[in-house]
C-alpha cells in the first residue's frame, strides 16, 4: 500500500480562530494513522507565492486514509473555525510514487 500526505500552506488570519483548529487536528488525523511530518517551523520559498507563512506535511498509510480523514464529521467541523476567519489554506492529498515517472 502506498503512502499518501497532505500538503498544506496556511496564512493565519485569527490566531485564536486558527488555535481552536489546529488543537483538534492532532487528534482526528491520529484517527487515521496520520502522522505529522512538518509543521509550521522554518521555511524558505524558492518558487511561487510569499502568500503563506505555515508549511503542514502530514502522512498517512493510504491516500484513501488521508480523504477519509478529510471528508470525516470530525474534521470538517474543525475545518470551520479556519473557513470563517480563521485561516486562508490550500489542502492537497499526493500519493507517494516514482519520482522519475512523468
Amino acid at each position: 500500500m502506498k503512502k499518501a500526505y497532505w500538503v498544506a500552506r496556511a496564512k493565519v488570519l485569527d490566531p485564536v480562530k486558527y488555535k481552536r483548529y489546529t488543537d483538534l487536528v492532532p487528534g482526528i488525523i491520529g484517527k487515521f494513522g496520520g502522522k505529522v511530518l512538518a509543521r509550521g517551523g522554518k521555511f524558505q520559498v524558492l518558487e511561487g507565492t510569499d502568500k503563506y507563512h505555515r508549511f503542514v506535511v502530514i502522512e498517512f498509510p493510504s491516500f484513501q486514509h488521508a480523504a477519509d480523514c478529510h471528508k470525516s464529521p470530525e474534521y470538517q467541523a474543525a475545518a470551520k473555525n479556519r473557513w470563517d476567519g480563521g485561516g486562508d489554506n490550500e489542502l492537497i492529498i499526493v500519493e507517494e510514487g516514482d519520482a522519475t515517472v512523468v
